[in-house]
């Protein structure tokens, strides 16, 4: 009934996917100070657990689960209600429905999660509780829905492979918003305590996208080889491209430049992977290179203490992809591409559809996280005390050390 090498490539994207989030971890470990990074790493391991718990409860329901046309499905499929081991994933009939399931549930996990490097060293993990569980409900929710659930964005006609809006636009303004609620740090750390674990974390990353990114297609045909080789060709111009531009204007080729430059250059090509050729997936990863970092050099300049660039790296990655997307997306290449991309003969239709959705997702992410921020103020304190922030949130908040 199944296809057997589709279910278990898609059984292996998840599991490499998942593996994304403990990435994550070490990547956001890395960057920050000695006393802060089982502060910063609890809040991606955190993820793993309670986004499960809520995926299972309620969150697949009201995204995939009726709702056509709509902002958010209904609650009919709660705790996976009428699935069992032989259901099959009605969007293309070749793989279990319970492997969707869990597919889906990896993405959920992971995008709270990259909001938490803008306010890295400054919040509360009970606030960070509640920060998490209300996100997932009022924003990603609606958001898997409305693109990937069927509802009103996926009505409208726009596209969105494997998260570009969903995902790293929509973790991205949260994060800017974070940022502007939650105010600049007290005590700033001298840069990254280790590098070396900044690498393991984007080599995890690196690793996972291939799941994130080709495993969207949900199935193995030659769009997930595309897909797959697409977001590495991505990666790596944006990678170099990065190094050489701030080689040239900051003297020396770092380490910090290349890792981050490919990062911008996977969050950029996700929206596009399985939609375009493989020429503009190279020039797509040159524009990520430089977009990204002049985007992180303009929050330097107006002192927004977004502390890990989650908004330089992911909002303006994810928000540039999905432009991209609409110039170059190709139906020779996917035929689930309706309209093509701007530059290959679709006029402006399909542009103007993404730059909508763009301009919509951006703009509620930002307002709902502000005030979100500010309802959990009333009932719990977001921030750490100057005190707790001076000591350091391993021991002041956690009562572990990294480190002795």
């Amino acid at each position: 009934m199944f296809e057997t090498g589709s279910t278990g490539f898609m059984l292996i994207a998840a599991s490499l996917v998942m593996l994304m989030t403990p990435g994550l971890a070490f990547f956001y470990g890395g960057l920050v100070g000695r006393k802060n990074v089982l502060g910063i790493m609890i809040q991606s391991f955190f993820s793993l657990g309670w986004t499960t718990v809520l995926w299972f409860a309620y969150g697949y329901s009201l995204c995939f689960s009726g709702g056509q046309g709509a902002i958010i499905g209904n609650l009919k499929m709660a705790f996976l209600s009428g699935t069992s081991l032989h259901s099959v994933f009605m969007g293309n009939h070749v793989i279990p429905l319970y492997v969707f399931v869990a597919y889906q549930m990896m993405f959920a996990i992971i995008t709270p999660a990259l909001i938490t490097g803008a306010f890295t060293n400054r919040v509360r993990f009970p606030a960070y509780v509640l920060f998490l569980t209300a996100w997932l409900t009022f924003v990603y929710f609606p958001l898997v829905h409305m693109i990937w659930g069927g509802g009103l964005l996926a009505k409208w006609g726009v596209l969105d492979f494997a998260g570009g809006l969903v995902v790293h636009a929509s973790a991205g303004m949260a994060a800017l918003a974070s940022v502007f609620y939650v105010g600049k740090r007290n005590v700033l750390e001298r840069g990254p305590h280790s590098i070396p674990l900044v690498a393991l974390g984007t080599g995890l990353l690196w690793f996972g996208w291939y799941g994130f990114n080709a495993g969207s297609e949900l199935r193995v045909d030659a769009i997930t080889a595309a897909a797959f080789l697409n977001t590495d060709v991505a990666a790596s111009f944006a990678a170099v491209t990065w190094l050489f531009l701030a080689w040239t204007l900051e003297k020396k080729p770092k380490l910090i430049g290349l890792l981050t430059g490919s990062v911008a250059g996977l969050a950029t090509i996700t929206p596009c992977a399985g939609y375009i050729a493989l020429p503009y997936a190279a020039l797509i990863g040159i524009a990520a290179g430089f977009v990204c970092y002049f985007a992180i050099s303009l929050k330097n300049k107006l002192h927004w203490d977004d502390a890990l660039d989650v908004w330089g790296v992911h909002g303006v990655g994810g928000s540039l992809g999905i432009v991209m997307l609409g110039l170059f997306a190709s139906s020779a290449i996917n035929p689930a591409v309706a309209h093509n991309g701007f530059f290959m003969g679709g006029g402006g239709e399909f542009l103007g559809v993404q730059l909508l959705a763009l301009v919509i997702v951006d703009v509620y992410c930002f307002l709902f996280t502000y005030v979100m921020l500010r309802l959990i103020n009333l009932v719990t304190p977001v921030r750490v005390t100057k005190q707790e922030e001076e000591l350091g949130l391993d021991s002041s908040l956690h009562g572990e050390i990294a480190y002795e």
